[in-house]
């Protein structure tokens, strides 16, 4: 395997800002605020811009590498969930999630879904997902789109199973913390 594809060689990025962004998303399906907010989508979007502009190439790189390894983290956690009960990881999670995707034409474009579900099989057989990707250039604005919903809802995947709605962002930031407590 290239080195780049290798997990442990890969770039970690900005998990923790990849989580949050995840987190958010996840609270926006299942702790709606007020449902009369007109604006709220573009206000997302808006925050979104400023965001990007404000970390610039390099703030960017590191999100998408951090939201990268989280899709692996999550697929890792699928991956031995699924192997416990004799199932194939790739069988139960890429089906749904194509399906989800191709629901949602106007935040993901269907011609990033091939590369959403290589990303998802890549992390799901222990491959570098932003290892994978980087041999194609850079990302385009559509692929990021993608991403964020791919990752969303392969935690989403991990939360049904768990039946609770936090378990996979609660399970990363533990792991995160744990990382962080074991490196002091």
């Amino acid at each position: 395997m290239p080195p780049v594809w290798d997990p442990a060689e890969a770039p970690v990025g900005d998990v923790g800002a990849a989580l949050l962004m995840v987190d958010a998303r996840i609270k926006e399906i299942h702790e709606p605020e007020d449902e009369s907010e007109d604006g709220a989508e573009a206000e997302r979007g808006e925050l979104n811009r400023l965001f990007v502009a404000s970390a610039g190439a390099e703030g960017v790189q590191e999100l998408l590498d951090g939201t990268c390894t989280l899709l692996y983290m999550f697929m890792q956690w699928l991956r031995r969930t699924h192997e416990h009960g004799d199932k194939d990881v790739i069988e139960y999670v890429v089906p749904p999630l194509v399906a989800t995707l191709r629901m949602m034409p106007r935040s993901v474009r269907p011609q990033t879904v091939p590369t959403m579900v290589a990303l998802v099989v890549a992390a799901g057989t222990q491959v570098s997902p932003n290892g994978w990707r980087s041999q194609y250039g850079d990302w385009t604005p559509e692929e990021m789109n993608a991403l964020e919903a791919t990752v969303f809802l392969v935690a989403e995947h991990i939360n049904r199973i768990a039946g609770d709605h936090n378990f996979a962002v609660r399970m990363i930031a533990e792991t995160l913390t744990r990382v962080e407590t074991d490196g002091d």
